[in-house]
């Protein structure tokens, strides 16, 4: 096992542009239907922007109709931590990166069958990798 990714809050913010840091340091959320990867259908792999960890297979994108990039599962069971989430008075699960912590968004499960999970993801918190051909 690799050790996690540890940085001070001035070496997120050097490394990241404005908009990665909010939303994987300081839990943000972009708007609906304005990242570069809702709408995304190239195969290939999405990695954290924050440290370049696989985390999510185009192979298990789907068009959930919410304007962020949904998934249906990580690329393995240890890629993406979870926690609860109780801010703006409600009960969530927080998605995050489990190598270094970014906030990648949330879990719900209303997703498609076999998982039945929804890894609703803003795509900030994402670089994508094409497959090789």
């Amino acid at each position: 096992m690799k050790p996690k990714i540890v940085k001070s809050e001035d070496e997120w913010r050097r490394e990241l542009t404005p908009e990665q840091y909010a939303v994987c340091r300081q839990k943000g959320t972009e708007p609906a239907f304005s990242g570069r990867y809702w709408d995304h259908h190239e195969s290939g792999i999405y990695r954290c922007a924050a440290c370049g960890e696989p985390l999510f297979s185009s192979e298990t994108k789907f068009d959930s109709g919410t304007g962020w990039p949904s998934f249906a599962q990580p690329t393995g069971p240890a890629r993406v931590a979870t926690a609860e989430d109780r801010t703006l008075g409600m009960r969530r699960t927080e998605a995050m990166c489990a190598n270094c912590g970014a906030h990648l968004g949330h879990v719900f499960d209303d997703g498609p069958v076999p998982t039945g999970q929804r890894y609703c993801i803003n795509s900030v918190s994402l670089d994508f990798a094409p497959k090789k051909e």
